[in-house]
């Protein structure tokens, strides 16, 4: 057992359980989780014995295994049922788990990024953001922290300054960079959860998001610019088979699109955002103008290739997801607090994005900064 989760008596446990349950409830709800409710909880008894303390224990242990982090990213994307005192909750009742798999490790590492990103205030700048100012901000979950860093915890730092050094969201991506980052925190292994290795990796967290909202940005800048282009060279449609849509896509709807992007992308921490196909459409574009990389001149993980001779399901899909992607940036700007702003994910009832910043799969910016000081 680490510093970090002391053994919680009786009543602790009682009262972590009980804050925790709606969220529990509501996330099985939301995610058709096979789940019965607990009744002693539902009572909300105020001194139960110890037998009740443990099933309901018993109930959030299954319940743990069945949300998967991805799950629990979306739902504090899209619900206004967990405040930072609820963030609280959930890192303190993870942090106390004597399993630690990979699973809670995650858990821990996207909730404490979260937190981090609700605590800070609004105009913080990242050279601000120092291994120091994050432990103290972490206090009331960490403790007092002995920032002696092992050296170990340096190679979140070369990660951090090579995706600095990154001048678009495909040389994130493909650079080899977010591997890096992944494998720190799994060869970490039980260090993870010394205090200063938690600080250290919210701090990465929370700056690796930062990155991707400048990166995404500048993307949607390059895209634009290049889509006026295009038309001053009277060119109407282009060819974006490469990001889902059609072979003769028109300029006037990716405009569209983009602009949409770009109103959800105001806030610093828009959540769930379609990274491969902005990565996709730039490339698109640049090849349209004649610059960049041919189609097919980088090994991906696509869908299956458009064959030519279906232009008119390329039209169809084209049609689709212009209005989802329209949708989706729509809805998310009808959100003036971005800590509410809705993650495309739940937006459209899809799965989890290919990328996200604090996990396994990949990067997603998928925190929103809640109330600043």
């Amino acid at each position: 057992m680490t510093p970090t989760t002391p053994q919680q008596d009786l009543a602790t446990q009682w009262t972590t359980a009980r804050r925790l349950y709606p969220i529990y409830f509501e996330l099985a709800r939301e995610f058709v989780l096979d789940v019965k409710p607990c009744a002693d909880l539902e009572a909300g008894t105020e001194s139960p014995a110890k037998e009740t303390v443990e099933q309901a224990c018993q109930w959030l242990d299954e319940m743990d295994e069945l949300i998967q982090v991805h799950q629990l990213r979306q739902f504090l994307q899209t619900s206004s049922l967990v405040d930072q005192e609820g963030l609280l909750s959930l890192i303190q009742h993870f942090l106390a788990n004597t399993k630690k798999n990979d699973a809670v490790r995650d858990k821990i590492d996207f909730l404490l990024v979260q937190y981090f990103s609700q605590l800070a205030p609004t105009g913080l700048a990242d050279a601000e953001v120092e291994l120091g100012y994050v432990a103290e901000a972490l206090a009331q979950v960490l403790g007092a922290v002995d920032l002696k860093a092992p050296v170990w915890l340096n190679a979140l730092d070369r990660v951090l300054d090579s995706a600095r050094h990154c001048k678009s969201l495909d040389e994130l991506l493909h650079g080899g960079i977010l591997e890096q980052g992944r494998k720190a925190k799994t060869q970490a292994g039980e260090l993870f959860y010394l205090p200063v290795a938690l600080a250290a990796f919210t701090r990465f967290g929370y700056l690796m998001r930062r990155t991707f909202f400048r990166l995404m940005i500048g993307d949607l800048n390059v895209i634009l610019d290049g889509l006026n282009e295009l038309e001053e060279k009277d060119v109407h449609t282009i060819d974006c088979r490469r990001a889902q849509f059609s072979a003769e896509e028109p300029i006037l709807r990716l405009r569209m699109i983009c602009q949409s992007w770009k109103v959800m992308f105001q806030a610093e921490y828009s959540s769930g955002q379609p990274l491969r196909m902005l990565v996709d459409l730039r490339a698109a574009v640049e090849s349209a103008l004649g610059r960049g990389k041919p189609a097919g001149a980088e090994k991906r993980v696509n869908p299956e290739p458009v064959k030519a001779d279906s232009a008119k399901a390329d039209s169809v899909k084209s049609g689709q997801a212009s209005k989802s992607m329209a949708a989706r940036a729509g809805a998310a700007a009808t959100f003036s607090d971005p800590t509410h702003a809705p993650g495309e994910a739940a937006l459209a009832g899809a799965e989890a994005p290919e990328f996200e910043v604090s996990g396994d799969v990949g990067w997603d910016p998928d925190s929103q900064p809640g109330t600043k000081k």
